[in-house]
């Protein structure tokens, strides 16, 4: 059964200062790659331009992005992962560079023609709509955290949010 997780809000009203002080840093980084990723969209539109095909620019910045994790991973000091170790991953573990593809390649398509606000203000709905049910029913081990009315509530406000960013 999956394991329920406290609200954030719970989170950084109770413990330590220094509790509360690390969480709204991680809050804020969060935020940080949230406009990260609005940059990405315009960076990759201007890819798309340069080279002609939206599939070649998502190419170039995967295989930038790939660049980079190596870079970290090999100067975080972190072991190298088993051949062996690497063929017990369950099948479904290779699929977050599908939806990586899928949504760079949406946001290449669709930044040009919505614009940056309007496209980010999409997929954070569908984002937050996948989120609360993922959360509700502790999909693939995630802890649960129950879609509450406020939750419920507070995904509405978005969608509302994301239609007058649209127009």
């Amino acid at each position: 059964m999956p394991r329920r997780a406290r609200p954030i809000c719970q989170s950084l009203m109770e413990g330590s200062v220094v509790t509360s002080y690390a969480n709204i840093v991680l809050c804020l980084l969060a935020v940080g790659a949230g406009l990260s990723s609005a940059v990405q969209q315009i960076l990759n539109a201007n890819l798309k331009a340069d080279l002609g095909s939206p599939w070649w620019a998502g190419l170039v910045s995967f295989a930038t992005g790939t660049l980079v994790m190596f870079i970290v991973a090999v100067l975080s000091g972190s072991p190298w992962s088993s051949g062996a170790g690497v063929q017990k991953l369950p099948l479904v573990s290779w699929a977050g560079g599908v939806f990586g593809a899928i949504f760079i390649g949406t946001t290449i398509v669709l930044t040009p023609r919505l614009g940056v606000a309007a496209v980010l203000a999409l997929i954070v709905v569908g984002q937050m709509l996948g989120g609360l049910v993922f959360d509700h029913v502790g999909l693939l081990g995630i802890p649960q955290h129950p879609a509450t009315a406020v939750r419920i509530l507070g995904a509405i406000v978005l969608i509302v949010g994301a239609v007058m960013i649209g127009r």
